[in-house]
């Protein structure tokens, strides 16, 4: 499948000067056939020979999809300050983790706008694993050292050390289990255990960006390409960035660089459920307070089209003749069997019912709909 007719965007994450990096499953990639583009300063798979659309339905009907998000990156907090230091630089409440509970967090600055979004893993009271985006990490490991430095605790950057492998799909438990004694039904949602894989241990969590069942696991390099083949060999699909991204899109994840940026608040990317104002304060509190006095200065919406076309991110969406607002993700979704967008928009137009996206000049109808765009499958 052509890959210009996904809604992948190659170049979103990554600066062409930039050199490019490669994970430690990269030969596995080439082994395999993987289309290779440049992502988040990687090398990265954008699609095997089976074609994104086909590796999106092994995920979406019923079997397990393997990805390489190794690009991400790993950050070790540690020390006896762990926690007031990470109360004050993310946005929800981390007193609530008990060990083994992941939780869904962001980092702000002081204008209450979005450094990223993170996952934050407890190990135990004084030690957390953070999970951040490939392309902030050196934004966001500087973030947090130069906060560190008033609370007893140390930052460490794991990122080089560790790949990170998700296994999303209904078969996705049963293939893992496969490698392990540990019983995978004792991780729950949002949950981690530390369990043996391979050589090694890994942190194996029932968490994912697709909107189905399965883990992501964290692994030291050396013990990938053993756990990356053993799910292979066992039937797993290896998923590349198109593929993905249409899955997540159809469950109206939030990316950052499309629907969070540094130019919106939690307020306007209705992220306010991670962002815990009463917890005391933190980083750029004072700042989203103010802007829910004032009140937001976008609104997300969710569109679908009534008509022909597949809506792409900055396509202009349209209330007759005026620009009120912008796609920031669109694709055409294999379920729905239509176009689907997200979408930021003038607070005015929220609730207007008579909205179309601009298509290679045609303003195509679309209604108000919400997300996500299909059933989530996650196990709860």
């Amino acid at each position: 499948m052509n890959t210009s007719d996904q809604t992948f965007d190659q170049t979103s994450e990554h600066n062409s000067n930039d050199r490019l990096a490669k994970t430690p499953l990269f030969d596995e990639h080439i082994r395999l056939g993987g289309k290779m583009v440049p992502f988040a300063g990687f090398e990265m798979p954008v699609q095997y020979p089976l074609g994104a659309l086909k590796e999106y339905q092994a995920v979406r009907d019923g079997k397990a999809g393997l990805f390489d998000i190794s690009h991400m990156g790993q950050v070790r907090v540690k020390g006896a300050g762990a926690l007031a230091f990470l109360q004050y630089v993310t946005t929800n409440d981390v007193s609530k983790l008990t060990d083994g509970q992941v939780q869904y967090s962001a980092l702000l600055n002081e204008q209450g706008t979005f450094i990223d979004d993170i996952t934050t893993y407890r190990i135990n009271k004084n030690e957390y694993y953070l999970c951040i985006n490939a392309a902030n990490r050196h934004k966001d490991v500087a973030h947090l050292k130069k906060h560190a430095t008033r609370f007893d605790v140390t930052v460490s950057d794991e990122s080089d050390d560790t790949v990170l492998i998700a296994l999303q799909g209904h078969k996705a438990q049963q293939l893992l289990q496969a490698l392990t004694k540990t019983n995978l039904d004792d991780i729950a949602y949002y949950r981690f255990a530390i369990i043996q894989l391979g050589d090694a241990n890994a942190i194996v969590s029932r968490t994912g960006y697709t909107g189905e069942d399965g883990f992501e696991i964290y692994t030291p390099n050396d013990n990938a390409i053993a756990i990356w083949s053993a799910l292979e060999n066992s039937g797993a699909i290896p998923i590349g960035l198109a593929a993905r991204d249409m899955l997540r899109t159809e469950m109206g994840y939030a990316l950052y660089g499309h629907e969070i940026h540094d130019q919106v608040t939690p307020i306007e990317a209705k992220l306010m459920w991670i962002t815990k104002l009463d917890k005391g304060d933190f980083i750029g509190r004072a700042a989203v307070e103010q802007r829910k006095r004032e009140g937001k200065k976008l609104s997300m919406i969710a569109l679908k089209l009534t008509g022909r076309g597949i809506p792409r991110e900055h396509y202009k969406v349209v209330s007759g003749d005026k620009t009120v607002g912008e796609v920031t993700s669109g694709m055409h979704s294999p379920l729905t069997s239509c176009g689907v967008a997200i979408a930021y928009v003038e607070p005015e137009y929220t609730a207007s019912d008579v909205l179309a996206i601009e298509i290679r000049g045609k303003a195509v109808l679309a209604e108000r709909t919400s997300t996500p765009f299909v059933r989530s499958n996650v196990r709860k």
